[in-house]
């Protein structure tokens, strides 16, 4: 053979398997590892948190699926509720009324007359759109006769008139107080229609000066009252003109409107203090 020739070398087929292997192994060796996720810890029983319960969740209800609502029955024996009837007041009230004269010298000591007394009490139940007498009124003929004589006429008239025009409903009338300090009493019929009351009596002796109540209601927030007292203090009808209780008769050509007396004799140490009450007390119950 000459020099020149290549050198073939014959390779045995076992050693050339056994060569692919150590390949094979050594490829394997550089390729990346996949990496694979770590598994998370066991938390302990003391560190985990307490569960709570989910609730399911519910679906709200759509248009096409209306709510329906079950009638609440009343359980069987149970009482059912009432409601109680609407109160009523009564169409009527009749009042018993105390008229408590308390004027007298020690009351009124400037120029006390000797002979301190009141006229016969009159008035009316009446509507309260009707007017007997108001302050800053006139006095009708009724009124300014109670008030300078103490005669009931022509103002029981005139109670008349008011009770033929459906104005008034029932006439009171009782006798004075003589002398004062004194009582008297008088009962009184209301309606809804005659709630309010009006009653007058003269202070004698005077010139035109009287004690009374005007259009006082007895009917207040939606029923009869049980007891009203009022204060009596002095009015001067506008019509006599004297200034004393002795005072002669001294006629007002023009008479004046009905006023509150705020002067002597009737005036004691800044005031005026009232000649005793009338109280209203129902008695119809």
């Amino acid at each position: 053979m000459s020099h020149h020739s290549l050198w073939r070398t014959r390779v045995k087929p076992g050693a050339r398997l056994a060569a692919a292997l150590i390949v094979l192994a050594l490829s394997a060796c550089n390729m990346p590892a996949t990496p694979t996720a770590p598994l998370s810890p066991t938390p302990t029983e003391a560190s985990q948190p307490a569960s709570e319960p989910t609730a399911s969740p519910v679906p709200p209800p759509t248009a096409a699926s209306p709510i329906e609502v079950s009638p609440i029955s009343t359980p069987s024996g149970a009482t059912p509720v009432l409601t109680p009837p609407v109160s009523r007041p009564s169409a009527t009230a009749s009042y018993l009324i105390t008229f408590n004269a308390t004027w007298s010298e020690a009351t009124h000591p400037i120029d006390f007359p000797a002979n301190p007394h009141f006229s016969g009490l009159i008035g009316s139940s009446h509507r309260s759109d009707a007017r007997l007498w108001s302050i800053e009124g006139p006095a009708s003929p009724g009124i300014q006769n109670m008030a300078e004589t103490g005669a009931k006429s022509p103002l029981d008239s005139e109670i008349e008139a008011l009770i033929d025009s459906g104005s008034a409903c029932a006439t009171v009338s009782v006798g004075g107080i003589a002398p004062s300090p004194g009582q008297v009493t008088a009962t009184v019929s209301m309606t809804l229609d005659c709630s309010v009351v009006s009653l007058v009596s003269m202070i004698a002796p005077s010139p035109d000066w009287f004690v009374g109540v005007f259009a006082l209601s007895l009917f207040e927030d939606g029923d009869w009252v049980e007891e009203k007292v009022v204060n009596l203090y002095p009015y001067d009808a506008g019509t006599d003109s004297g200034g004393s209780y002795a005072s002669p008769d001294a006629p007002i050509a023009n008479p004046r409107a009905i006023r509150r007396i705020r002067e002597e004799p009737l005036l004691i140490d800044g005031e005026v203090p009232p000649l005793g009450t009338f109280t209203f007390s129902r008695i119809d119950e």
